[in-house]
């Protein structure tokens, strides 16, 4: 699409979606005769607190929206998460992340992936770290994620507050440095997220050693590399962990821990599998 063609798309798009949401929808009076479908222009600039004329002067092209403005007229529209990406590239914006959405859910397809995965320990990580799901595999290996309330069910959270996860990594150091480092990048996509706040907030209070780490701010993305575990049952592993992220939900990763063929690690993983299946 031509820079030129932007506005005229942009408006289009506007007026589009504002004759497809009703009068009541938008909590307006739906009495009296009215020329167009859906909601006014008028209404649309009553309800984003902004003035008809600027409204109008972006649906026409002629004016350029700041990003509060295209946050407040698409909650006015309505808009879903993708229909507000696309209000923000077409104004030349960066669609920072909608505040105040809802818990996420793993995608069908990733589960489905999980519980192929016999052998392999696999979580799926939402935003914050949260653990949305695991394999038997990664409970085997890590804990019994189950057994946690899902509220308390993130990653880093279990690092630094359950005592099993110091004895599963003889490196713990290392990784918890690591973990807030990836905390951090989380905060600057998100900085408004209230859990992740609460989660900094909880974990700065209990632990002096995240809160240092958090105050250092240093930084990291979730990739690929290898860690080093020392499991009761599996024994001493060094396993390769690659983060693969989903396409349909860039905020869900799925991470999976594989061992090098032939290696100890490998075997140590396989005595994992066989007591999974037969417990």
């Amino acid at each position: 699409m031509s820079r030129n063609a932007l506005p005229s798309e942009l408006g289009d798009f506007l007026k589009a979606r504002r004759r497809e949401l009703s009068p009541a929808a938008a909590g307006q009076p739906g009495t009296g005769r009215r020329r167009v479908k859906g909601l006014r222009r008028e209404e649309v600039a009553m309800l984003a607190s902004i003035s008809t004329d600027y409204y109008t002067r972006l649906e026409q092209g002629r004016r350029q929206a700041s990003e509060p403005v295209l946050d407040a007229i698409a909650r006015v529209l309505q808009l879903s998460d993708d229909e507000r990406v696309y209000l923000f590239e077409l104004s030349g914006k960066d669609a920072a992340r909608p505040r105040g959405r809802a818990g996420q859910r793993v995608l069908p397809q990733l589960r489905r992936l999980l519980d192929d995965l016999a052998t392999t320990p696999a979580v799926v990580l939402g935003r914050r770290t949260d653990i949305l799901a695991w394999n038997p595999m990664a409970a085997a290996l890590f804990t019994d994620f189950a057994g946690i309330p899902e509220e308390q069910r993130n990653f880093v959270r279990l690092v630094f507050t359950d005592p099993a996860f110091r004895t599963l990594y003889p490196d713990w150091d290392h990784v918890a440095r690591s973990c807030v480092a990836q905390l951090r990048m989380e905060a600057a996509r998100d900085a408004q997220d209230p859990r992740l706040t609460e989660l900094v907030a909880e974990l700065s209070a209990r632990d002096q050693d995240f809160r240092q780490w958090w105050g250092a701010h240093h930084v990291a993305i979730r990739g690929t590399g290898d860690k080093s575990l020392r499991h009761p049952i599996a024994g001493d592993l060094t396993l390769d962990w690659s983060n693969l992220t989903c396409t349909a939900d860039p905020d869900q990763q799925l991470v999976i821990l594989t061992a090098e063929p032939g290696t100890p690690s490998h075997d140590g993983l396989r005595v994992l599998a066989a007591r999974v299946s037969a417990s």
